[in-house]
């Protein structure tokens, strides 16, 4: 398999006068992905960067690339989106642990059928897999365990509980409220 771009953060205001950058990690790996000698590239640009240092400072992740020498240049940076290229087939460390690549495009089943595919994974509070469903509409599940027993990448397919509700509308039952007609 051949190497992606895979967005890793998100460059925020400069840190002090020497070019160093606050970054917002968009990875669950910043230690690996801001490593001394990382190759950075702007997210749909042609700039790149080489990681020269990073550390963390007050729970922010500080970051020194060689090509940035002074705050302006640093500045000039902030809004940057940066990717890191990384194998295709590369997973994480943790076997219970996928990368959201992986997971998207899975199809999704229930009760052993299938109901649509993972369009998305949005990291909230809890992350959460956007679900396109077999008929166009689109659910939300949240990414635990209860609720998706199963992650079967050899496959394509994980597993999402047969739960009233979860992915697809309740029926309403007559004394909600509503008379019936």
């Amino acid at each position: 398999m051949s190497d992606i771009d895979v967005i890793v953060g998100r460059i925020g205001r400069a840190h002090g006068i020497r070019g160093d950058l606050l970054v917002e990690p968009l990875t669950d790996e910043p230690d690996r992905r801001f490593a001394p000698g990382q190759k950075l590239t702007e997210d749909g640009g042609p700039r790149s960067w080489t990681v020269r240092d990073s550390r963390w400072h007050s729970g922010k992740l500080v970051v020194s690339l060689v090509e940035v020498a002074d705050r302006t240049a640093a500045e000039a940076l902030r809004g940057v989106r940066v990717a890191a290229r990384v194998p295709a087939e590369q997973t994480p460390e943790d076997a219970e642990e996928y990368y959201d690549r992986h997971l998207i495009g899975l199809t999704v089943l229930s009760a052993g059928t299938p109901r649509g595919t993972v369009a998305g994974v949005l990291h909230q509070a809890q992350d959460l897999l956007e679900i396109r469903m077999s008929d166009g509409a689109t659910r939300l599940v949240p990414f635990v365990a209860a609720l998706v027993p199963e992650v079967d990448l050899a496959a394509g397919t994980v597993t999402v509980a047969d739960l009233p509700g979860l992915l697809a509308d309740e029926p309403d039952e007559p004394g909600d409220g509503d008379a019936p007609a």
